[in-house]
């Protein structure tokens, strides 16, 4: 197995975000290993068939991408000490606009991501059907290893 030296965490800035974010960061306190977290803005276009998007699209998009990157640096922030404390000194924080899935494996394959650790959703039943699962996705065409993490009980 090849030495872990970085980890990604997708995080959505859920109440079960914490859960997910201890878990690697016990992982990458154990390997010495960075810590990127990224937050994926889903792409409106993507919902197209539900709803005509609003003509002005484009702004809200960048005003979600400013949001996201106001609570990405809030939270590594917030998180610092408690991950420094686990042995995690790397940390990177990240927004991307996209297909989620899609730019999970991208952003891995680009920073030569070892290992992902992210959380499963829980969709069943049509929501699944309809919105699929980004951990499934995930799973199936990563370039590296991926530990899935639930983070609540059913």
């Amino acid at each position: 197995m090849r030495d872990i030296k970085r980890i990604l965490t997708p995080i959505d800035f859920s109440d079960n975000t914490d859960t997910i974010v201890s878990t690697a960061a016990c992982i990458a306190g154990k390997f010495s290993a960075s810590l990127d977290f990224i937050f994926v803005v889903q792409k409106f276009e993507d919902y197209s068939t539900f709803f005509t998007p609003p003509t002005n699209l484009s702004d809200m998009r960048d005003d979600l991408l400013n949001v996201a990157k106001e609570r990405m640096d809030i939270f590594i922030e917030s998180h610092k000490e408690k991950l420094n404390a686990l042995g995690v000194s790397d940390i990177n924080g990240k927004v991307i606009s996209g297909d989620i899935a899609e730019e999970i494996i991208n952003y891995a394959d680009w920073a030569n991501v070892q290992l992902i650790i992210m959380g499963t959703h829980g969709y069943k039943g049509f929501n699944r059907l309809v919105f699929g699962s980004v951990a499934e996705k995930v799973l199936k065409t990563a370039c590296c290893p991926v530990i899935t993490v639930k983070p609540y009980n059913v």
